[in-house]
């Protein structure tokens, strides 16, 4: 292989790197001008995606909720590291108003996930992801990639990659 073209390989998985490394932008804020001066975040968008029973369901039907939004897949070591995480947090805060919605963008989803989510005692609602969604988020670029969103359906955070249980802990004290 020629020294120029490896150069230029390097320089592209470089670039790569950076892209994916880079730190996530800050939830946009917006100021409400008057006597309620409080912040309001970018409403997350709204969507309808089949479970892995087959059920259809949407953002709004858990308004007034406290949701963790995590796009994973099967394959996804980081995605699977975080899972137990997922369940934990559920497990201790749903009767506080958390939910958590896994949206998998695994190829075949519909045949692989629902055996996943049994074998992994997946206690939180399950979607099969599709490119409109991918889209509505802002075309997610890696995953794992989680949104937390808050009671009035504003945005508060974004990760990309993977994060310990400790962060979705303190992104959601505030919130519940």
């Amino acid at each position: 292989m020629k020294i120029k073209t490896l150069v230029i390989l390097i320089l592209i998985f470089l670039a790569g790197v950076f892209f994916i490394m880079r730190p996530a932008r800050p939830p946009k804020v917006i100021e409400v001008s008057g006597e309620d001066r409080k912040k309001v975040f970018k409403p997350a968008p709204e969507f309808a995606l089949f479970d892995i029973y087959g059920e259809e369901k949407r953002l709004s039907d858990y308004k007034g909720k406290v949701i963790i939004l995590d796009f994973w897949a099967t394959w996804c070591p980081p995605c699977r590291t975080e899972i137990p995480h997922f369940i934990e947090l559920y497990e201790e805060h749903r009767d506080d108003g958390l939910e958590v919605i896994g949206v998998a963008l695994d190829a075949n989803a519909k045949r692989i996930v629902p055996d996943f989510v049994e074998k992994n005692n997946i206690n939180y609602t399950t979607l099969i992801g599709n490119r409109d969604i991918v889209d509505l988020y802002g075309g997610i670029m890696s995953i794992p990639t989680t949104f937390v969103i808050d009671r009035h359906g504003g945005i508060r955070e974004r990760y990309i990659g993977y994060q310990d249980k400790e962060v979705f802990e303190r992104a959601i004290k505030e919130l519940l």
